[in-house]
């Protein structure tokens, strides 16, 4: 492998022979490679051996370059990576110390790429409905027709004389779908019908209330049933006052909706929706409009989740117990489907956020592209080759590809420029995920085991407001478990900058950071595909590096978006009817076949309610904690009670308080009085035979 560095017209400081220690491998410096250096470019390029060059911002030529060059294998052969150590931590005022982050994110270039995954398909044939104003519907329909079979749905206005698109009537009543695939439903409740109209305007002339306007449509309101326009509509035949309202339905490949109102209130519209509210202005219309004209053919994207029904704790026995997936999705992807014990999730409307995977506290919804295992490998790769090369008290700052990765290049290239800003600092590492929600406690956690200081999560506009709250709410679970483990300091931080406007306040937070406490050993474990496991590995390390503990081994944790704690049993009314052992999706309660007990595996319990709900004595309450001691992950007994004995045989059956509850609630029932209540405190073959030795057998006694 040989790396590409330059130092951008001697803008940036690099240490060839550093980053050479630090990676092992060969680093060429220049000083110019786009430019007069770049022959050097096309002679590493012509080498099968891997090649990452660090610079970003002339990637498209380096791109080209090399596909005009003789002998360069093809991108699909031998990519070349390219790698942003500029903006990142050159052009910052400590840039001199920034050789181990440079080191880190080279070093993260050489991973392999993620593993692929099933992918979604969306097939546009070209039909788009735009609803709105119809003087505006049919101008964007004239430029739009040659992309687009256009059809119109008028909310008002005037309609052009000439027939060029489809124009249909009616309110909508429901609007649903994605790219390639949107169901209309509208309520047809007007008089004249416009596939028959001809818009000669006579029926506007004769009617004296004014009801009809140049959108061919009788406001009912005003007319007073003159029907003067039916009589002057007799050729065409187009107006009928007795036609029943109908609810009719079309299909569509895209929609253009040119109300003030989306059709869809989830933050995250579906793809295939466009909104062009009048509020926009200039420069957004024509982003909006001219994605749309991009949107004609087949589409792939990744199936961005994966769903295992038989960990989620949404639901058993048709109640709900956990619905964090179902509560933050911005997309509305995601819906209960309690009757089978499961969630739906829809992968034509999820845009990957990841953020159901980051709340679901059983690891049932986990993120598939890239998945959690890769992002393990990364930040591992990152923090300990920083290390390696003589870094400290790494802050790793998670941010989106997008907007995220945008904002961290304005912010490296305004410090260039204005002397109050200091530019990422050295000890950041900024690292873009496909979206900043899609990693979570388990990573996080895993961050600080591998060696980092703090974990820094980078919000912008693009995220949905209950992304934050979820965010938020994750961050406080870890940064309870470091608190209390005594490391020192604060460790998870979220911050939040929409855009250039806030680099000032972003640079001075991020700038002002203190370190907080590590751990002194930094683990070697790797990151699984399963959450709960990955989870317990970062804190079984956390926990044997704990610079503290507890006198108790117990840390409490915040309720909200709790995914480890116990559950408290009421003796006085736990009946160990077993309901929550039926209704516990992680096993973390269990029965005991030898005896009446309620026994608990508390590394098993993601506190998702459903034994709480269950439970008809109303027993049982949850506990956000994490329990330090080495029995949580062993079944220890809750609750027992001493078995109730056949008052005809001895055998042990039930329990002592379940049969007294039993015959406490059935005392003053008529069919279980005399000897028939004397049978409920037998065992069920002592019972058949008491009745069947009595002569006086009545059927209500069987």
């Amino acid at each position: 492998m040989t790396v590409l560095a330059c130092t951008c017209n001697r803008t940036q400081p690099i240490d060839a022979q550093a980053l050479q220690a630090a990676l092992r491998t060969p680093v060429v410096l220049h000083h110019a490679l786009c430019r007069r250096e770049a022959a050097s470019f096309q002679r590493a390029a012509r080498h099968g051996d891997e090649l990452i060059v660090a610079c970003t911002q002339e990637q498209r030529l380096f791109t080209e370059l090399a596909a005009a060059t003789e002998g360069v294998p093809p991108p699909d052969v031998r990519p070349i990576r390219f790698v942003n150590v500029r903006e990142t931590g050159g052009w910052s005022r400590d840039a001199q110390r920034a050789t181990p982050k440079m080191a880190a994110l080279l070093a993260a270039a050489r991973l392999p790429e993620p593993e692929p995954v099933p992918t979604v398909r969306y097939t546009s044939q070209g039909r788009l409905l735009i609803v709105g104003p119809l003087e505006q519907a049919a101008a964007l329909a004239d430029r739009l027709s040659d992309v687009w079979q256009v059809t119109l749905l008028g909310t008002g206005g005037a309609l052009p004389q000439a027939h060029q698109h489809p124009v249909l009537a009616g309110r909508v009543h429901a609007l649903r779908g994605w790219l390639g695939d949107f169901t209309l439903q509208w309520v047809d409740d007007n008089p004249i019908a416009l596939d028959l109209c001809t818009r000669c305007n006579a029926c506007v002339q004769a009617c004296p209330e004014g009801a009809i306007g140049l959108d061919y449509q009788v406001d009912l309101n005003v007319c007073r049933a003159h029907r003067d326009c039916v009589r002057v509509c007799e050729a065409p035949g187009a107006i009928d006052f007795t036609r029943s309202p109908e609810v009719q339905q079309a299909t569509f490949d895209a929609v253009l909706d040119l109300r003030s109102e989306p059709a869809f209130t989830q933050h995250a519209l579906p793809q295939g929706y466009v909104h062009l509210p009048p509020t926009l202005d200039a420069e957004q219309r024509l982003q909006r409009l001219w994605a749309l004209r991009d949107l004609v053919g087949t589409f792939d994207k990744p199936k961005f989740f994966r769903y295992q029904p038989r960990l989620c704790a949404h639901a058993r026995n048709e109640r709900v117990g956990c619905q964090a997936c179902v509560d933050v999705c911005s997309a509305s992807a995601i819906r209960s489907d309690a009757q089978h014990n499961r969630i739906v999730v829809e992968p034509h409307l999820c845009v990957g956020c990841g953020a159901c995977s980051t709340v679901c506290p059983s690891g049932a919804l986990t993120f598939a592209y890239p998945d959690a295992a890769y992002q393990g490998r990364a930040i591992k790769t990152l923090l300990d080759t920083y290390r390696a090369a003589g870094g400290r008290d790494a802050v790793l700052l998670l941010h989106s590809q997008g907007a995220g990765q945008r904002l961290v290049q304005d912010w490296g290239r305004a410090a260039r420029l204005d002397a109050a800003l200091h530019g990422v600092p050295a000890r950041v590492i900024p690292w873009a995920l496909w979206h900043t929600a899609s990693t979570g406690l388990e990573l996080w956690l895993s961050a600080i085991a591998y060696g980092a200081s703090q974990v820094v999560l980078l919000l912008t506009d693009e995220e949905a407001p209950q992304y934050r709250d979820a965010l938020q709410a994750q961050l406080a679970q870890a940064q309870a478990v470091l608190s209390g483990l005594g490391y020192s300091g604060q460790h998870m931080h979220l911050v939040q900058a929409r855009d250039a406007r806030d680099l000032a306040a972003l640079d001075a937070t991020i700038r002002t950071l203190p370190p907080a406490q590590g751990v002194a050993v930094a683990a070697t474990y790797a990151v699984l595909a399963d959450k709960r496991a990955t989870l317990e590995l970062a804190l079984q390390h956390l926990i044997d590096h704990a610079p503290a503990r507890p006198a108790d081994d117990t840390i409490a944790l915040p309720s909200e978006g709790a995914a480890l704690g116990t559950v408290q049993v009421d003796p006085e009314r736990c009946t160990l009817c077993m309901s929550c052992v039926g209704a516990c999706p992680a096993g973390a309660l269990q029965d005991n076949p030898a005896a009446p007990q309620l026994r608990f595996i508390e590394k098993n319990c993601v506190q998702c309610g459903l034994c709480v709900r269950t439970c008809p004595e109303q027993a049982v309450v949850l506990q956000p904690r994490l329990w330090l001691h080495t029995q949580r992950r062993e079944p220890r007994v809750l609750h027992e009670q001493p078995p109730f004995h056949c008052i005809r045989c001895g055998k042990p059956f039930g329990t002592l308080k379940g049969v007294e509850t039993m015959l406490a609630r059935l005392a003053a029932h008529p069919m279980f009085q005399g000897a028939a209540a004397e049978r409920l405190k037998m065992c069920g073959d002592c019972r058949v035979i008491d009745i069947h030795t009595h002569a006086d057998v009545r059927i209500t006694d069987l």
